[in-house]
């Protein structure tokens, strides 16, 4: 799940409100590309990623489940390795911080965005739905309380243990998350997607509904348009769990991925660790 998910977030990091005409040539998945504003080098993830992270830590310690822990978490992993794609006053309050308790006191947690539902899909390894429902909305409303900041993380939370729990065929996964979310998840989601989180989430199902491979999905969610990276994010961190879902990311996408300290060999070690550890 995180190598698939950092490699949607690092491709689509090239791709996040470009130009139409960029994406038209250059989203072919051969390869990481410059964004023509932003100095993120190709291959690396961003905040999506390093946001999941924390939350799969999270979970594979086994400590309580808490809006301190989770901020310390949160906290840990930015100081650990500040980088880029952040939203800017965001990364301004992660500098100015020291630790999980400043977080909890001075964040201001009235956004209806993506950052919620980004690092949403690690909880999706939780067995019981209720559990994957309850502690997605603490995690959700540290940052994003409000109903549809929450609303946004649980259905990518679900995405996700559908297919980790063989809940059912892909087909049926719009109405499983019909169910639980308000919303209108069986109709495709059209056109440009813009920050509010649900938005990211329609776009990714829309992509996971339409085909059958990761590759696909993954251009699928570039063309989209937008806020790519977010969707590509939570689309490929759900289908690379399908048993539905042909496992064909280019070979290339991989090998270039980030391996630093927290790169590739990370993510693989704290995958095994996730998912060694489902309930």
């Amino acid at each position: 799940m995180l190598v698939e998910l950092a490699i949607g977030d690092a491709y689509g990091a090239g791709f996040e409100y470009s130009p139409d005409q960029m994406i038209r040539e250059q989203n072919d998945l051969r390869g990481y590309v410059q964004h023509p504003r932003h100095d993120i080098r190709p291959g690396c993830y961003t905040d999506d990623t390093q946001m999941s992270m924390a939350i799969a830590e999270a979970f594979v310690s086994g400590e309580p489940w808490t809006r301190e822990n989770l901020a310390h978490r949160f906290v840990t992993a930015f100081k650990c390795d500040e980088r880029e794609g952040y939203a800017r006053r965001f990364y301004a309050f992660l500098q100015s911080i020291q630790d999980g308790d400043e977080f909890l006191a001075k964040i201001r947690p009235n956004s209806d965005k993506s950052g919620a539902a980004m690092r949403a899909a690690p909880i999706g390894t939780f067995s019981n739905v209720s559990t994957v429902i309850d502690r997605c909305r603490l995690q959700a409303a540290i940052t994003h309380d409000t109903p549809d900041g929450i609303n946004a993380a649980i259905a990518t939370s679900l995405m996700s243990h559908y297919f980790i729990h063989k809940v059912g065929p892909k087909l049926e996964l719009p109405d499983f998350i019909t169910e639980f979310v308000p919303g209108s998840w069986t109709v495709p989601w059209q056109g440009k997607v813009g920050a509010q989180g649900l938005m990211s989430v329609y776009a990714a199902l829309t992509a996971i509904m339409a085909h059958d491979s990761l590759s696909a999905i993954l251009k699928t969610c570039i063309d989209f348009t937008g806020d790519v990276d977010t969707v590509a994010t939570i689309a490929l961190a759900a289908a690379s769990c399908s048993d539905e879902v042909v496992q064909d990311l280019p070979s290339v996408l991989i090998d270039t991925l980030e391996n630093d300290e927290y790169g590739l060999g990370y993510l693989r070690k704290l995958d095994a660790q996730l998912m060694n550890n489902v309930e």
